[in-house]
């Protein structure tokens, strides 16, 4: 029997023992089900710094986890090796307790709570989930960084259980989204929903050739400012990676020009990789 996942606009219309586009999720007896739940692919104790996060408990440390599977398919993806792997990749077992017990074991370091991050946590929806109810309960902080494709309900379900998000918004045009696989208007939805319930940082990779110009900075961050003025933006620098290695890393001076651009419209503006 085939189901269609309705986690994400793809909408993979999946027969039994079929797996999604995003290498996660899988028709297994007629229920679309997560291959990648309690399987880690990446366990650290980061600064929130790196997530990125600047204004939301600056200093601190995050139990960081990650695991496999992206609904995205960007040439330039940074963590193509878990993002772009599939079940068969090398993991390690964490049910949602485990996680929660070793966040608060590692308070003792600075630890504030999980992000969940590196590949796009959200194709591993059902753990994110249960993990933050587990997290919250323990009094301790959930932090999502994703490039927020996703559908309305189940984002909204989540929201509640996040204290800080951080939202990639990977260029202002149709196009760009429709060449990395994604949908423009699905996350600005996602990014205005979650600037009413928790915390907010936007990140923008600058592409040489692609979204590095000052018009489409001035338009995202005139949007980004219509949400709230006081969303951060990252503005962050490109360098070769994954399939995209044809290409020189993006000028620091762009970087440096196109967030003097965004501080036009917006209070707090950050370059990043320079």
């Amino acid at each position: 029997m085939s189901i269609a996942c309705g986690l994400c606009f793809h909408r993979c219309k999946l027969d039994v023992g079929q797996v999604g586009l995003c290498r996660a999720r899988a028709n297994q007896g007629g229920q679309v089900v997560p291959l990648n739940y309690g399987k880690l692919t990446a366990l650290a104790l980061d600064p929130i710094e790196k997530k990125p996060l600047r204004r939301f408990h600056p200093g601190s440390f995050v139990l960081s986890v990650g695991g496999f599977g992206c609904n995205l398919r960007c040439p330039f993806c940074q963590n193509a090796e878990i993002a772009a792997a599939d079940a068969e990749i090398p993991t390690r077992e964490c049910p949602p307790e485990a996680l929660a017990r070793e966040a608060l074991r590692l308070q003792a370091r600075g630890n504030i709570g999980v992000a969940y991050t590196y590949n796009e946590p959200l194709v591993g929806y059902e753990y994110v989930r249960d993990c933050s109810a587990l997290v919250r309960k323990a009094g301790l902080c959930n932090v999502l960084v994703t490039n927020g494709t996703i559908e309305e309900a189940p984002w909204r379900a989540l929201l509640p259980l996040m204290d800080a998000v951080n939202i990639d918004l990977k260029g202002f045009t149709e196009d760009w989204y429709r060449t990395l696989g994604g949908d423009l208007e699905t996350v600005k939805r996602s990014i205005t929903l979650a600037a009413q319930v928790c915390h907010v940082e936007v990140t923008t990779l600058i592409v040489p050739g692609e979204n590095d110009s000052e018009d489409e900075m001035r338009a995202l961050s005139a949007w980004l400012s219509s949400v709230s003025p006081d969303i951060p933006l990252h503005v962050s620098r490109f360098f070769p990676r994954h399939r995209m290695t044809d290409r020189p890393p993006t000028p620091v001076e762009t970087v440096y020009r196109l967030a003097k651009v965004a501080r036009e419209q917006l209070r707090y503006v950050y370059t990043g990789n320079c």
